[in-house]
């Protein structure tokens, strides 16, 4: 099942993205569970409001570095922290479950990303629920997610509204009793399949600068995210250093 670490007070399962794909696809059938696939600004928001995220993070079936930034940091406390990009996961499971022709429950994007998607993996088959904005904050609306997630069945789900609205609607799919298959936290992950953005090259990826490339191709969105609130790791881990 590989192994478990812990980094900044937070459990990680350190596995390949070949084991991860592998258990994901045998577990489709059970009692719905989930998983998360943190970054650095993931982790400074669990630093830095514990009470909120704490538990989303410790109800999660996987926890996946999806970061080698996250990883690098790690390894300079002396914890080696597998990387498994949770783009890339969610790419091999699209895959997959097109191959198969499964149907995939998705909540967040629109009808037309997911009609790209659906003409990118042939066989690939989508049901699709599109919250409003802000929809975490009302209980009509989030009964809506998990009645859709619950009447579809379907083996896996793909949540793609944002930190932490994602994980906090996971953490109560978990919670239904009737929920089944599996759930990934992926955040933007459909905009990278459909093209709607753009990865950075593999090397630039392997490098640790995709937060970079991100930076430069949306720097009015994603300046404050990658300039002022990522950096703040560095000062959490000292605190937690200091802690401990």
């Amino acid at each position: 099942m590989g192994e478990t670490v812990f980094f900044l007070g937070t459990r990680f399962d350190s596995q390949s993205i070949e084991e991860a794909e592998h258990h994901i696809l045998s577990e489709m059938q059970s009692r719905f569970k989930y998983v998360i696939t943190p970054n650095v600004h993931h982790m400074v928001a669990l630093l830095e409001d514990p009470a909120k995220m704490e538990h989303l993070y410790r109800g999660a079936w996987r926890v996946f570095c999806d970061s080698r930034v996250l990883s690098r940091l790690a390894w300079l406390s002396g914890v080696r922290l597998a990387v498994v990009p949770g783009s890339d996961l969610t790419a091999r499971l699209i895959a997959r479950a097109a191959e198969r022709g499964l149907r995939v429950a998705v909540i967040g994007p629109t009808s037309e990303a997911c009609a790209t998607l659906e003409s990118r993996y042939r066989g690939l088959r989508i049901a699709l629920h599109t919250p409003p904005m802000g929809f975490i904050s009302s209980e009509p609306e989030v009964s809506r997610c998990i009645e859709f997630v619950v009447a579809t069945q379907a083996p896996l789900t793909f949540l793609a509204v944002g930190m932490p609205q994602q994980e906090i609607l996971a953490y109560q799919l978990a919670n239904h009793p009737q929920a089944r298959g599996v759930g990934l936290c992926i955040g933007a992950s459909i905009d990278f399949l459909t093209g709607a953005q753009r990865r950075a090259p593999i090397w630039v990826q392997k490098a640790g600068f995709e937060w970079l490339h991100r930076l430069l191709s949306n720097p009015r969105r994603l300046a404050s995210r990658y300039l002022i609130e990522c950096p703040r790791i560095f000062y959490l881990m000292w605190t937690k250093r200091r802690e401990g």
